[in-house]
């Protein structure tokens, strides 16, 4: 088993999450070959056809998650198969979305599938989509008590 190229495509969907949540678009958009295919359909987006490309994921990604939207991913469970310079593998995943505008919490989980090419020595994410287990909505309107006390994106208080 080649466990060098194992531990590299685990460490490529990790930042794929952490350069998502912290919406370092540059950097996320590094994780993709350049002719990458993505399939991120939710309730709220409804069924979305196959975005194609780096950019068409990130500008998608980077125009839906916006400064008003809070994103944290997990993932977890990965089945990585390798074959050479391609690779196949299924993650776990749980996330929490909050729309602050919108005092909106979206929480879920479901499994990424995705593909991998190794280029020029450096694994890629070549495919990825994921099917949800569940996707829950609450109101925090309806939660008298929920105080957001930090967000890395709010706009500072005017002085």
């Amino acid at each position: 088993m080649d466990l060098e190229s194992l531990e590299e495509i685990r460490r490529l969907k990790y930042r794929y999450f952490r350069t998502l949540d912290l919406k370092l678009w540059d950097e996320f958009g590094d994780t993709f070959t350049d002719d990458v295919v993505g399939r991120y359909g939710t309730k709220v987006y409804g069924d979305l056809d196959a975005l194609v490309g780096r950019d068409a994921i990130v500008g998608f990604m980077s125009e839906k998650l916006g400064n008003d939207i809070i994103t944290a991913h997990f993932a977890h469970h990965p089945e990585i198969d390798i074959d050479g310079d391609t690779a196949e593998a299924s993650w776990g995943f749980e996330d929490t979305v909050m729309a602050t505008d919108f005092k909106v919490l979206i929480r879920g989980a479901g499994y990424y599938s995705d593909r991998y090419r190794r280029v020029d020595g450096k694994w890629l994410i070549a495919e990825t989509s994921y099917q949800r287990i569940y996707e829950s909505m609450e109101s925090l309107e309806d939660t008298p008590s929920h105080q957001l006390l930090a967000n890395r994106w709010a706009k500072a208080p005017a002085e």
